[in-house]
Protein backbone atom coordinates (compact mmCIF):
# COMPACT_ATOMS: atom_id res chain seq x y z
CA UNK A 1 0.00 0.00 0.00
CA UNK A 2 1.44 3.56 -1.18
CA UNK A 3 2.45 5.08 2.86
CA UNK A 4 2.02 8.66 1.70
CA UNK A 5 -1.68 8.25 -0.32
CA UNK A 6 -2.92 6.39 2.71
CA UNK A 7 -1.45 8.67 5.02
CA UNK A 8 -2.50 12.12 3.10
CA UNK A 9 -5.88 12.93 3.55
CA UNK A 10 -7.78 13.97 -0.02
CA UNK A 11 -8.43 17.74 -0.99
CA UNK A 12 -12.19 18.86 0.36
CA UNK A 13 -14.94 19.72 -2.20
CA UNK A 14 -14.42 23.15 -0.43
CA UNK A 15 -10.75 23.40 -2.04
CA UNK A 16 -11.18 21.92 -5.18
CA UNK A 17 -14.29 24.25 -5.74
CA UNK A 18 -12.66 27.82 -4.72
CA UNK A 19 -9.72 26.32 -6.44
CA UNK A 20 -11.53 26.73 -9.00
CA UNK A 21 -13.43 29.87 -8.49
CA UNK A 22 -10.16 31.28 -8.37
CA UNK A 23 -9.85 31.22 -12.30
CA UNK A 24 -13.02 33.90 -12.07
CA UNK A 25 -11.06 37.09 -11.76
CA UNK A 26 -8.74 36.42 -14.52
CA UNK A 27 -11.54 35.02 -16.40
CA UNK A 28 -13.59 38.82 -15.92
CA UNK A 29 -10.21 40.23 -16.83
CA UNK A 30 -10.07 39.00 -20.23
CA UNK A 31 -13.34 39.37 -20.76
CA UNK A 32 -13.65 42.93 -20.31
CA UNK A 33 -10.65 43.58 -22.07
CA UNK A 34 -11.35 41.43 -25.06
CA UNK A 35 -14.55 43.30 -25.73
CA UNK A 36 -12.73 46.34 -25.21
CA UNK A 37 -14.99 47.99 -21.96
CA UNK A 38 -14.25 51.28 -20.70
CA UNK A 39 -12.42 49.62 -17.94
CA UNK A 40 -10.22 47.01 -20.51
CA UNK A 41 -6.79 48.58 -19.83
CA UNK A 42 -7.52 48.40 -15.57
CA UNK A 43 -8.62 44.63 -16.35
CA UNK A 44 -5.18 44.39 -18.53
CA UNK A 45 -3.45 45.60 -15.10
CA UNK A 46 -5.80 43.75 -12.18
CA UNK A 47 -5.25 40.25 -14.26
CA UNK A 48 -1.42 41.00 -14.18
CA UNK A 49 -1.75 41.98 -10.08
CA UNK A 50 -3.83 38.58 -9.74
CA UNK A 51 -1.97 36.58 -11.79
CA UNK A 52 1.86 37.65 -10.02
CA UNK A 53 0.07 37.58 -6.96
CA UNK A 54 -1.04 34.38 -7.63
CA UNK A 55 2.09 32.75 -8.89
CA UNK A 56 4.19 34.56 -5.50
CA UNK A 57 1.57 32.61 -3.33
CA UNK A 58 2.94 29.07 -5.25
CA UNK A 59 6.28 30.12 -4.24
CA UNK A 60 4.98 30.40 -0.36
CA UNK A 61 2.89 26.97 -0.80
CA UNK A 62 7.03 25.52 -2.12
CA UNK A 63 8.03 27.23 0.88
CA UNK A 64 5.61 25.78 3.27
CA UNK A 65 5.64 22.39 1.60
CA UNK A 66 9.17 22.23 2.28
CA UNK A 67 9.20 23.10 5.80
CA UNK A 68 7.00 20.86 6.40
CA UNK A 69 8.41 17.71 4.74
CA UNK A 70 11.38 18.22 7.02
CA UNK A 71 13.38 17.34 3.85
CA UNK A 72 13.96 21.14 2.33
CA UNK A 73 17.33 21.93 1.47
CA UNK A 74 18.51 24.88 0.41
CA UNK A 75 17.19 24.34 -3.21
CA UNK A 76 13.91 24.16 -2.69
CA UNK A 77 13.82 27.12 -0.45
CA UNK A 78 15.98 29.23 -3.42
CA UNK A 79 12.89 28.20 -5.72
CA UNK A 80 10.42 29.26 -3.70
CA UNK A 81 11.46 32.53 -3.36
CA UNK A 82 11.53 32.92 -7.03
CA UNK A 83 7.90 33.39 -8.39
CA UNK A 84 7.96 36.55 -6.04
CA UNK A 85 11.30 38.10 -7.65
CA UNK A 86 10.04 36.94 -11.11
CA UNK A 87 6.82 38.82 -10.92
CA UNK A 88 8.28 41.45 -9.35
CA UNK A 89 10.70 41.88 -12.22
CA UNK A 90 7.86 41.54 -14.93
CA UNK A 91 6.43 44.83 -13.35
CA UNK A 92 9.04 46.52 -13.92
CA UNK A 93 8.82 47.77 -17.95
CA UNK A 94 5.35 48.90 -16.67
CA UNK A 95 7.65 51.09 -14.21
CA UNK A 96 9.74 52.66 -16.92
CA UNK A 97 7.20 52.76 -19.36
CA UNK A 98 8.29 50.14 -21.69
CA UNK A 99 6.63 47.52 -23.58
CA UNK A 100 3.94 46.16 -21.08
CA UNK A 101 1.64 44.29 -20.44
CA UNK A 102 1.14 42.33 -23.32
CA UNK A 103 4.65 40.58 -22.67
CA UNK A 104 5.15 40.42 -19.16
CA UNK A 105 1.54 38.69 -19.31
CA UNK A 106 2.85 36.18 -22.16
CA UNK A 107 5.66 35.40 -19.44
CA UNK A 108 3.74 35.60 -16.52
CA UNK A 109 0.91 32.84 -18.39
CA UNK A 110 3.42 30.50 -19.17
CA UNK A 111 5.50 30.56 -15.90
CA UNK A 112 2.25 30.12 -14.19
CA UNK A 113 1.75 27.14 -17.17
CA UNK A 114 4.75 25.12 -16.29
CA UNK A 115 4.71 25.46 -12.49
CA UNK A 116 3.50 22.72 -11.59
CA UNK A 117 6.72 21.09 -12.86
CA UNK A 118 8.24 22.65 -9.87
CA UNK A 119 6.02 20.77 -7.74
CA UNK A 120 6.97 17.63 -9.63
CA UNK A 121 10.22 18.30 -9.28
CA UNK A 122 10.35 19.24 -5.34
CA UNK A 123 8.51 16.51 -4.60
CA UNK A 124 6.41 17.20 -1.68
CA UNK A 125 2.58 17.73 -3.20
CA UNK A 126 0.30 14.55 -2.77
CA UNK A 127 -1.47 12.97 -5.91
CA UNK A 128 -4.57 14.58 -5.64
CA UNK A 129 -3.00 17.83 -5.06
CA UNK A 130 -1.09 17.70 -8.03
CA UNK A 131 -4.25 16.80 -9.77
CA UNK A 132 -5.84 20.28 -8.87
CA UNK A 133 -1.89 22.38 -9.33
CA UNK A 134 -2.14 20.74 -13.04
CA UNK A 135 -6.02 21.99 -13.83
CA UNK A 136 -5.44 25.42 -12.43
CA UNK A 137 -2.35 26.33 -13.45
CA UNK A 138 -3.13 25.25 -16.81
CA UNK A 139 -6.00 27.15 -16.35
CA UNK A 140 -4.90 30.37 -15.17
CA UNK A 141 -1.30 29.95 -17.24
CA UNK A 142 -3.85 29.64 -20.39
CA UNK A 143 -6.07 32.96 -18.91
CA UNK A 144 -3.02 35.30 -18.79
CA UNK A 145 -1.18 34.16 -21.78
CA UNK A 146 -4.94 35.38 -23.86
CA UNK A 147 -4.86 38.14 -21.43
CA UNK A 148 -1.33 38.94 -22.72
CA UNK A 149 -2.48 38.77 -26.90
CA UNK A 150 -5.69 40.70 -25.68
CA UNK A 151 -3.02 43.36 -24.33
CA UNK A 152 -0.82 43.41 -27.90
CA UNK A 153 -4.07 44.17 -29.77
CA UNK A 154 -5.56 47.15 -27.30
CA UNK A 155 -2.27 48.48 -26.14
Amino acid sequence: MDTQTSLTPSLTPASRWLGYAGLLPQIICVALSAIGHEYAYSALAGGFAYSAAIFSFLGGVWWGQAIASGKGGAGAYLVAVMPSLLAVSLFLPWTFGWDWPGPALLYLGALIFLSPLVDRALGFASKDFMRLRVQLSAGLGALTIALGFVADAIV
